[in-house]
């Protein structure tokens, strides 16, 4: 969401298929298998690697494993590219895999005898794991293998580089040992249904197991978890192993976390069955200016856009635009909240937006999060709080600050998320994590397909915006990855100025409802079943719609509320 358009991405969305279908094809190593890269956790500082331009350095913080880490920095005409040659054995199969962190980073290799591979992600702010694999010609012997940035981005982070098959002969690193068992679990969140944790990170480790009451129930790579489908006021103990390719460490202490009485269940039980969320603009940037109280009966969820960062880490505020909407009053704004909410509304403040620079990247600052949102929702009766971070989160501590959000709002708590097409491509996305991370709270997540260029859809084919097939074929990514159909919404601009481009007609919008709930007005791509409990639509913003006669939500609105 912007006040303005959307940024162009960097790359295309061509090469955003190319390089997800090569991390699609990735495959499970034998237990014969090494690591043939030399030096991967940098240990060795830039021992067996080459960097470009001088532009790589190792450093000991942040660190995925062990005590160093890659930091390469683009400049220029440089994109940090830092590489090793790796002896391999001709006519066999390797995965290729590292931890990154920081700006987009790209992972690949070359001279393999039959196709060279590449993956990659756009900035990370938490350590997320790259892989593909690769086989070697029958003549070849040595690969080479890559990281890089990209140009005019931000200094990547590298660490843990694997290169997983037959022994090439061309030694590597030692094997791994079996990590130590994580210390400083502890209780991070409950609700009526769920249980969060957290705990230390464990050197060596790239994984964590999770065990309720004895019994393995999660496997993840971060050092949080929420364990869910829970009962209510039910106690529960806890332990976490780490994990790496050498086994499993030993249990950690145990915790024990109760649930809640009551609560949970996305977000309150008001909420229509199908809703439509709609933006309003607390500024003037072209569109009709509206009170609140103008704003369409259409619209069920109206997103209040956007509460700013403060100079406290993690922490935001707001402050209506008086001047901005023509003497709108704050107490006419609470008083037009109180209106919707008594006419089965509700009303959220939005975090975030194409200019917004809130950072939750620790504890402390989720707690900031959590504190001064739960402040906005007391002062102006917000009904909870939207998610449209465009510059990147972390999983772990978004997850956190929301978590401690709904522990203090309580069962009614409305959390709805806004994420671009990118961060909803794959589960291993930071936002698609955090939206999975708080399922049993989340109310809907409302993808914008707009402004994104061509994207795969779940069948792993290429669409272009703008079409039914691109609505419904990257819904059925969210729908297909672990979100309930409740939980999904198409995110379209309300008309051709509210967007840069992915302006698609109400018609359109409502072909690809249809298709999804009811398997009717499809294109060429046909859902494997229907999800009559789609939540519904989205739109940026209900000023732009006003400015186009309301024409988005007079016609899209009605459908949605006639769905199944």
């Amino acid at each position: 969401m912007s006040p303005h358009s959307r940024s162009a991405r960097l790359w295309s969305g061509a090469v955003t298929a190319a390089l997800a279908l090569s991390l699609a094809g990735a495959g499970q190593a034998s237990a014969a298998d090494v690591n043939n890269a030399k030096n991967a956790g940098f240990e060795s500082g830039l021992s067996n690697w080459t960097c470009s331009a001088n532009s790589g350095t190792t450093v000991n913080s942040p660190v995925h494993g062990g005590t160093s880490a890659l930091k390469a920095t683009p400049a220029g005409q440089d994109n940090a590219q830092c590489t090793q040659t790796v002896a391999v054995r001709p006519g066999s199969t390797y995965t290729l895999s590292a931890w990154v962190q920081g700006g987009y980073s790209y992972l690949g290799v070359t001279g393999t005898g039959t196709t060279d591979v590449s993956t990659w992600t756009p900035d990370t702010a938490s350590w997320k794991q790259l892989s593909t694999t690769f086989t070697t010609g029958s003549a070849t012997t040595s690969v080479t293998v890559y990281t890089h940035g990209w140009y005019g981005q931000a200094a990547y982070y590298a660490d843990d580089l694997s290169v997983l098959g037959p022994d090439g002969g061309g030694g590597g690193d030692p094997a791994p040992t079996v990590p130590a068992a994580p210390g400083g679990l502890a209780v991070s969140g409950t609700t009526s249904s769920s249980v969060s944790l957290a705990w230390n990170a464990v050197s060596g480790a790239t994984g964590y197991s999770v065990y309720r009451n004895g019994t393995k129930v999660t496997a993840v790579t971060g050092t949080s978890a929420t364990v869910t489908g829970l009962a209510a006021s039910t106690a529960y103990s806890f332990q976490v192993t780490a994990t790496n390719a050498a086994g499993e460490s030993a249990k950690s202490a145990t915790v024990t976390g109760t649930t809640a009485a009551t609560g949970g269940g996305g977000g309150g039980t008001t909420l229509a069955k199908h809703a439509v969320t709609g933006y309003w603009q607390n500024f003037n940037n072209g569109a009709t200016v509206q009170k609140l109280s103008d704003v369409q009966a259409q619209y069920d969820i109206v997103a209040v856009a956007f509460a700013d960062a403060t100079t406290t880490p993690g922490a935001v505020s707001f402050t209506l635009d008086s001047a901005g909407l023509k003497g709108y009053t704050t107490d006419q704004f609470k008083a037009d909240i109180k209106a919707k909410q008594a006419a089965g509304k509700k009303v959220v403040i939005s975090i975030g937006g194409q200019n917004g620079t809130v950072s939750v990247s620790d504890a402390t600052s989720a707690a900031n999060f959590a504190n001064s949102v739960y402040s906005l929702m007391q002062t102006y009766g917000f009904d909870g709080v939207d998610i449209d971070l465009e510059n990147g989160l972390n999983a772990t501590y978004m997850t956190q600050a929301l978590r401690s959000l709904s522990a203090r709002a309580g069962s009614s708590l409305i959390i709805t998320m806004a994420p671009q097409t990118i961060d909803m491509q794959s589960t291993s996305n930071s936002y698609f994590q955090t939206a999975l991370n708080i399922k049993d709270i989340l109310t809907v997540v409302n993808m914008q397909y707009y402004n994104s260029g061509s994207m795969l859809g779940c069948d792993g084919k290429v669409y272009s915006q703008g079409s039914v097939d691109f609505l419904t074929a990257l819904a059925c990514i969210q729908l297909e990855g672990g979100l309930a159909p409740s939980q999904v919404g198409l995110g379209l601009p309300a008309s051709t100025s509210g967007a840069g481009s992915g302006y698609v007609s109400p018609a359109v919008v409502n072909n690809a409802l249809d298709c999804l709930t009811k398997g009717t007005g499809c294109g060429s791509f046909k859902p494997s079943k229907t999800y009559p409990g789609l939540r519904g639509a989205m739109t940026w913003s209900t000023n732009w719609d006003a400015s186009a006669g309301n024409a988005w939500s007079n016609s899209v609105g009605p459908h949605v509320h006639a769905l199944p």
